[in-house]
């Protein structure tokens, strides 16, 4: 059974899916001669019709040059890379709950996976969203995958910054700071924290993650208004040792749990 296209409007990578699909129909291909010309298995020309794999650069050049298509595709891959997919949270969400380990650099808010009702309210009050309490249920929904059997490994890196600013007030900073201290007693759970004293350093580009799938890692930068995946091995690769870089800066597990203790104690 073949799998549907999705909406080529809905993003670029969307939009390489249904091309795909319809290169391959208008030349008269089956999805077995397709696979053998990129040597993969018919399932995985199912998955990359369907919008669930995405095209690889090697892949791409093949079906260029097979094809004809004036390098169609390698264009493609190049500014569906750069763009904003409005489809960014479904795709986060499920990378999330396929990780077996997680990483996660956060220099502005505490991250989702462990924010508290209250703080999760107030954040998202000051970005004005049309339904808040909605908006607060279906971010708490997502830390279910840390209560599940099989949790992943989760790996924090914070900056020390995100533990001082009093969002939503002393009451509800605290009551998050206490939450977080809890959290990071579990065993899949390491919260460290990037003392100011670390000076510059490649976190001040942005928060980001990397999720570890049976794939392989595929990373996630954030940005205002959403964010983007980084499927591509080479720079998920990077993006997973530039948070190793950053965690040579960051205290030791117990000595950020007693700077979050510290802090949390005066927060007034």
């Amino acid at each position: 059974m073949t799998n549907e296209p999705p909406d080529p409007r809905s993003s670029m990578w969307a939009w390489i899916a249904y091309a795909l699909r319809w290169n391959r129909i208008e030349r008269g291909e089956t999805g077995d001669v397709l696979a053998k010309r990129l040597n993969c298995a018919r399932s995985t020309i199912s998955r990359l019709e369907s919008g669930e794999a995405k095209l690889a650069d090697k892949q791409a050049a093949v079906c260029d040059k097979e094809w004809r298509t004036g390098d169609f595709f390698a264009t493609a891959l190049y500014y569906a890379r750069l763009g904003y997919s409005p489809n960014w949270l479904q795709s986060l969400t499920e990378f999330e709950n396929r990780a077996s380990v997680i990483y996660s650099y956060a220099g502005q808010i505490i991250p989702v996976l462990l924010q508290t009702p209250d703080y999760a309210r107030a954040v998202l009050m000051a970005g004005r969203p049309k339904d808040l309490e909605g908006t607060v249920a279906r971010r708490m929904s997502r830390q279910a995958i840390l209560e599940g059997p099989n949790p992943p490994e989760l790996s924090v890196l914070l900056s020390e910054g995100v533990l001082d600013i009093p969002v939503g007030g002393p009451v509800i900073m605290r009551a998050q700071l206490d939450h977080l201290l809890v959290m990071s007693q579990r065993p899949n759970v390491v919260v460290r924290v990037v003392p100011r004293e670390a000076g510059a350093h490649e976190g001040l580009d942005g928060p980001f993650k990397i999720f570890t799938v049976r794939e392989g890692d595929v990373g996630f930068v954030e940005a205002p208004t959403g964010g983007r995946l980084v499927p591509e091995v080479d720079e998920a690769r990077e993006l997973r040792a530039r948070f190793e870089r950053i965690g040579h800066l960051a205290l030791p597990v117990h000595s950020s749990q007693r700077l979050i203790k510290s802090l949390m104690e005066g927060m007034v």
